[in-house]
């Protein structure tokens, strides 16, 4: 079985570029509701640093007070839009499991 860890980090290389997820939906996926404190422990794992967490926000679409230049930064390059109190427009960007295709050629069916 995966650990926490594991499990949100799989989550979290899943959301593709131009979406994002908050720390709760992220807890909700892996089965953990009311964990998402603990999804953004897990953000602070120096093995995790490759994946996106800049496409992680609060639930609101507000960004993380300790990279906030950084993350607008990174989610405007991928297309992202704020609204005039600088927050994700979660109706327009929020990642949904499945409303996407795979970003992973694993994620594919195996053809035959």
């Amino acid at each position: 079985m995966k650990s926490f860890n594991e499990q949100v980090y799989e989550v979290v290389a899943r959301i593709p570029k131009g979406r994002v997820a908050t720390y709760g939906q992220i807890a909700q996926i892996i089965g953990r509701p009311r964990m998402a404190r603990f999804v953004g422990y897990a953000s602070n794992n120096k093995n995790s640093w490759h994946l996106p967490w800049h496409r992680v926000v609060f639930k609101g679409g507000g960004l993380c007070p300790g990279w906030i230049k950084d993350q607008t930064k990174s989610l405007r390059a991928e297309g992202v839009k704020f609204t005039k109190d600088k927050e994700v427009d979660m109706k327009k960007y929020q990642w949904t499991p499945g409303d996407t295709p795979p970003q992973d050629h694993r994620d594919l069916p195996l053809k035959f």
